[in-house]
């Protein structure tokens, strides 16, 4: 199941954002999955990383494109674990080209798997 959400998430950062990470993993954790996303920044972002303003930009920028495509995310994570995403959360590191998405569930997939 991790593998799934990995390779969908993935699949999205590139038809959405126009861009894939360059490496996808995720994590289940009792009612939460985590997935971390490596190498997501594109060369112009790089640039803007180089001010406080352009880091700034880019943080709000990639919030509102997920923020928009809460939805579209939320259904893609419920076909593959058969349970509603409750809530989603994101940050981005300007640093490292890192960004972590935490979806919340409504169940406990640890106790629906076992």
């Amino acid at each position: 199941m991790e593998a799934e959400i990995s390779n969908a998430l993935t699949k999205f950062e590139l038809e959405y954002m126009g861009r894939g990470p360059k490496e996808t993993k995720a994590y289940i954790i009792d009612d939460m999955i985590l997935v971390r996303l490596k190498g997501v920044l594109t060369d112009a972002e790089r640039q803007l990383t180089k001010n406080h303003e352009g880091r700034d930009l880019i943080k709000k920028v990639r919030a509102t494109l997920l923020e928009n495509a809460k939805d579209l995310l939320s259904k893609v994570i419920k076909d593959i674990v058969d349970v509603d995403v409750v809530s989603l959360h994101t940050d981005i590191s300007t640093l490292t080209g890192e960004r972590i998405i935490i979806f919340v569930l409504s169940e406990n997939l640890n106790k629906i798997i076992k």
